[in-house]
């Protein structure tokens, strides 16, 4: 094989490149990104259908078997390549730059209708400045002598979600009209994106401070209060008493494989393009397992501050259930008012079911039980823009908590879509798209209006329909696909023998030098493609910098 010809122009890389403040900047930017709005509607969802505590047993397993692994190698490519991902799979081959533009177009798909979600936090935020809150009451009628049947008949927060904020059609084959409130809240959020993105990580590294830890003094504040209010202990017994038996269900396996999968941000780029931006001898192990546990912890941190308030409003209904039961009573029997508690209630029942069978066989009574109510949650939009927004009504001062609320979703949604953004910033930037002249703010704006037209289609009143249809398909199997292709190009083609992996320890006949990623001139794997010398070697490269030779 051919000595080296010369220096490959991309020696200086490491003096070019934009670098983090600090390494907190970078960890608080990574765990931005991991830590989204699914911790907070997903995994707790996924705790209560699938066994309790029962269902961290795989949860875990995934964790260090696959979430940790995969987040690694994206960390130290990122980290030792320096560049986005499609920069960096180029770089490994020619042949995997698909899985690269696979990574950068999810991101840009993502971040249209993640944002859109953010469009709708916005929204609520704003309206839960006012006093009562807009949806704890139907409005009237066209008449104003009573209330709108569809709200009486669907419920207060209901009836605003889908009537007086999305004004969703009956199908999507109707498209409806533009729901101007949305646009302008889009605008917003857009213009809010474009703002903390416009320098990239010499803009984002200042905002991550408040957008990555602004979530965590909320969750907090949720936590104290949640755990006073009545019904609280209840919702933390039925989210964590394990079940054993639903381990035996592969769905629960995959579940907790594809939530590991999905709270990380695999396969997205965004990870990549952070770890590009720190120094070649960064421990990106360590890194790696630190925001995975933060990642995963934030997980469970946040289940325990949501049930407790779901506890409480399971409580509630539970209460009032029993209530209108035990005014039926009082009524069809004329007893005293009061005269029947709700502890009372079930013994009263049975007296009266055994002497007057007929009469109270007739009595519109429904069934209560405290476990019908709890296992009525759901996950994603349903949990924050119903259930949850309807638990916070019967807090005192609502209109502070759903205030609160709105706004930690809505930061958590924004460092989320600062690592989105990255994905699809950084490898157009290494590209080099526009010519040097032309300033970086030019080429996030017009990325950013981009996506901005490209989302208007989720403000018509179809729109809900279209962000199922880009949540379904735009991510879920293509993520997994171009994981799987990861390790692929990682293991097969770079080689597990070439050391893309930093190694902090240094051998007494290496001392000051890195281990080279490929320690063979003729490696097997690299057939014909390019091969690429990496070394790190004070010693004997001046300056210490990191040296790319192309080898021919």
């Amino acid at each position: 094989m051919a000595q080296a010809s010369g220096m490959d122009p991309l020696v200086d890389i490491e003096d070019e490149r934009p670098k983090w403040d600090n390494k907190l900047q970078y960890l608080l930017s990574c765990i931005g990104f991991a830590v989204g709005l699914g911790n907070i509607w997903r995994f707790p969802y996924l705790c209560q259908t699938h066994g309790g505590g029962a269902f961290l047993i795989p949860y875990f397993i995934a964790l260090v078997f696959e979430g940790i692994p995969l987040f690694y190698i994206e960390l130290a490519i990122g980290q030792r390549l320096r560049r986005g991902s499609i920069g960096v799979w180029k770089t490994i081959s020619p042949y995997l730059g698909g899985v690269g533009l696979g990574c950068f177009s999810v991101s840009f798909l993502v971040s249209l209708y993640y944002n859109t979600v953010l469009l709708w936090v916005l929204w609520f935020f704003l309206n839960s400045f006012q006093h009562p809150l807009p949806w704890s009451t139907c409005p009237l009628d066209l008449n104003r002598t009573g209330f709108v049947q569809e709200c009486q008949s669907s419920g207060t927060v209901s009836y605003f979600w889908y009537r007086q904020t999305l004004n969703i059609t009956s199908d999507i084959s109707n498209t409806g009209t533009i729901q101007w409130k949305l646009f302008l809240c889009l605008v917003a959020c857009w213009s809010t994106v474009y703002l903390c993105v416009i320098r990239g990580i010499e803009s984002t590294g200042k905002v991550i401070y408040f957008t990555a830890l602004f979530p965590y003094l909320v969750l907090t504040i949720f936590l104290i209060r949640g755990l006073t209010l009545p019904g609280a202990t209840e919702g933390l017994i039925y989210l964590f008493t394990p079940n054993m038996k639903t381990l035996q269900n592969p769905r629960v396996w995959l579940d907790a494989a594809t939530q590991i999968f999905f709270s990380l941000s695999l396969a997205f780029g965004g990870h990549i393009a952070f770890a590009s931006y720190n120094p070649p001898r960064n421990n990106c192990e360590k890194d790696a397992v630190i925001i995975a546990l933060v990642n995963s912890m934030t997980s469970l941190y946040a289940s325990i501050a949501i049930f407790s308030v779901m506890g409480f409003k399971a409580s509630n209904d539970y209460g009032r259930c029993l209530d209108r039961n035990i005014l039926s009573l009082i009524n069809e029997f004329d007893l005293p008012e009061l005269s029947i508690s709700r502890d009372e209630y079930p013994s009263v029942l049975m007296y009266l079911n055994a002497t007057q069978t007929a009469r109270v066989a007739q009595l519109p009574l429904k069934t209560c039980h405290l476990e019908d109510f709890l296992d009525k949650s759901a996950s994603g939009p349903g949990l924050a823009f119903i259930v949850f927004t309807e638990a916070v009504l019967h807090m005192p001062g609502a209109s502070v908590w759903s205030v609160l609320f709105f706004g930690m979703l809505f930061t958590l949604g924004l460092s989320s879509m600062f690592g989105n953004m990255e994905g699809v910033i950084t490898p157009l930037l290494d590209m080099g798209i526009l010519p040097k002249g032309i300033p970086k703010e030019v080429m996030t704006g017009v990325i950013c209006f981009a996506c901005f037209l490209s989302a208007i289609c989720f403000t018509l009143q179809s729109g809900g329909y279209w962000l199922e249809i880009f949540d379904s398909f735009a991510a879920s199997l293509n993520l997994i696909i171009f994981a799987f292709m990861e390790v692929v190009g990682v293991i097969h083609i770079y080689g597990m023998k070439r050391n893309i992996f930093p190694q902090e320890r240094r051998s007494s006949t290496q001392a000051g030098c890195r281990s080279p990623v490929c320690s063979c001139p003729s490696c097997p794997h690299c057939g014909s493609l390019e091969l690429l010398w990496l070394s790190y070697c004070p010693s004997t490269n001046r300056g210490g910098r990191l040296r790319i030779w192309k080898v021919v």
